[in-house]
């Protein structure tokens, strides 16, 4: 371990003792051996937390140690169920009430990567901070145009600083890696590379930018979700300005009430948008902490989010998609049997797996939760009992579900502050199905096949070379397939010893041939290259069938 990563270790532990904390080192036996030093240490002494409640000494504790930490408070703090309201009413604060850094730093920053003086680009700059995150602070301004907008700065020294967490948290994957007996499940190295992206994604304000600008694609005229208009002109690294946003912050719900929202509507539509942008967009806001989101209320019946920070977004392969949304249907339905086969179908159980077994198993877990709102159920709880169950069949974390995790559980403890009496299943189930339908219409497989075409069309052009050289090597008994199969090397062998059919004989393999290069080239269609390959079989058929 590095010297610089023991010292970072300390500084945590220091952080903990000063703060009141020390249940947590006696919790953590990395730590046990250093807890003495401190209490020794006259400094700490002196330094105790200012915190009076415990909530308050861990949300301190949390913005000393810095970004990392505070995502995680933030994080935290959104679960009532599994933490007391006390702890998470002080852990709130730190959704948009980070301590700022000086102004002057933050003016002196947007002049050096603009280029130009403040009074040049603004008419009006307010000095004290609008908001201050874990990674930035926002300021609000109005460009010589007009345009109320905000001005969102990067901390300074923020990659130095992620940089050694992340680095401490390497450290600390690796020792679990290495002796903890579940990390091959578990994956530790694999999730803190996952979270290293997602971290640094964070620290580039351009990339924040482009993920708003798409994001306000996806919902442009939608009545669900608005998105702040971006003002690329002003758009750098460190800082990014965009259209300043007007509306109720969503965890305010004395206010919300009070103006007449439709609260029922607000949460149902929170949950619309979640799966909207997981299966029909596959691009959805990562963060949806209540920091981050605002209510618009022009007309309270129907509210409209808005939402900013836009730094971390999720997307998913088309695999993990379709079988997530395979999943959630069968467990809507209560199907079983097919969350179990899916499961091993996606190679996330071992391919051995009893699928009784584990239907069995996930059914032990999930049946209670039916029929009750969302009050009464965790799914916090539920993952739990679910990576229990999943350690008896040895199921493996996939890391690239890790963010889409989180944001399931901030949009469930949103909900839960919204509108406990929420039907979750009742809310979902249709907006799914209504996607799985639209994703396999003939329009839209017509669609993907159209924007594929070019790139197949280039493909099979290298095939009837491929061919020429098979035929060749075939004839001069050289052909080789690395993959043998019975019909193949039957269509091979017939090559050499009946020249007189071999016109039949060579369509059957380009149509083989053909089907396995389409099933290689466009894997989410796999139809048409079995249909190729059943065209082989019967040309082969009818080959062998007329052969003198």
């Amino acid at each position: 371990m590095r010297l610089r990563v023991a010292v970072r270790l300390l500084k945590i532990q220091r952080a903990l003792v000063r703060h009141g904390l020390d249940d947590f080192i006696r919790a953590t036996h990395l730590y046990r051996p250093f807890r003495f030093l401190f209490y020794l240490s006259p400094w700490t002494w002196f330094q105790r937390s200012a915190g009076t409640t415990r909530g308050d000494r861990l949300r301190l504790a949390l913005e000393e140690l810095g970004p990392i930490f505070i995502k995680f408070g933030q994080a935290l703090s959104t679960r009532r169920d599994l933490i007391p309201s006390d702890i998470a009413d002080d852990l709130a604060k730190l959704q948009d009430r980070v301590p700022p850094f000086p102004s002057a730093v933050a003016v002196a920053a947007i002049e050096s990567a603009l280029g130009a003086k403040l009074d040049d680009v603004f008419s009006i700059f307010e000095t004290a901070p609008l908001a201050a995150a874990s990674v930035a602070q926002v300021h609000a301004a109005t460009l010589k145009g007009g345009q109320d907008v905000v001005v969102k700065i990067l901390r300074p020294g923020m990659h130095d600083i992620i940089d050694l967490d992340l680095e401490v948290m390497d450290a600390l994957a690796s020792l679990a890696d290495r002796y903890w007996e579940d990390a091959r499940r578990l994956r530790p190295k694999e999730l803190v590379q996952e979270y290293r992206k997602t971290v640094l994604d964070e620290l580039d304000l351009m990339r924040e930018a482009a993920n708003a600008a798409q994001l306000k694609r996806n919902f442009a005229g939608s009545p669900l979700l608005y998105v702040p208009e971006v003002y690329w002109d002003y758009c750098r690294v460190n800082v990014m300005v965009m259209e300043r946003i007007h509306g109720v912050i969503v965890s305010r719900m004395e206010e919300l009430r009070a103006r007449g929202t439709n609260i029922r509507r607000l949460a149902e539509n929170g949950v619309e948008i979640f799966f909207t942008q997981v299966f029909r967009h596959n691009f959805f806001h990562a963060d949806m902490h209540p920091g981050n989101i605002f209510v618009q209320l022009d007309d309270p019946q129907n509210p409209r989010y808005a939402a900013i920070d836009f730094g971390i977004v999720g997307t998913l392969q088309p695999r993990d998609q379709h079988y997530l949304a395979e999943n959630f249907l069968a467990f809507f339905d209560r199907d079983y049997a097919r969350v179990a086969a899916l499961h091993v179908e996606s190679g996330w159980v071992p391919a051995g797996t009893r699928v009784d077994e584990l239907e069995s198993a996930v059914r032990t877990v999930c049946e209670p939760i039916f029929n009750k709102p969302l009050k009464e159920i965790s799914f916090a709880q539920v993952l739990l009992r679910l990576f229990e169950t999943a350690r008896r069949f040895d199921m493996t974390i996939q890391p690239q579900l890790i963010l889409l995790q989180k944001t399931l559980l901030n949009i469930e403890g949103l909900g839960r502050d919204l509108y406990p009496e929420l039907d979750l299943w009742k809310t979902a189930r249709p907006i799914l199905r209504k996607w799985m339908r639209e994703r396999m219409s003939p329009r839209a497989v017509l669609r993907r096949m159209r924007t594929q075409l070019p790139d197949t069309i280039e493909a099979l052009k290298q095939v009837p070379q491929l061919f020429q050289v098979a035929v060749r090597e075939a004839a001069e008994g050289r052909f080789r397939l690395k993959v043998e199969n019975a019909g193949v090397s039957e269509l091979r062998e017939e090559l050499r010893r009946a020249p007189g059919h071999r016109d039949t004989a060579l369509a059957a393999a380009v149509l083989w041939l053909s089907g396995v290069v389409w099933l290689g080239l466009i894997a989410p269609y796999p139809w048409l290259g079995w249909l190729q390959m059943g065209a082989a079989l019967l040309l082969t058929v009818r080959y062998c069938v007329s052969r003198p």
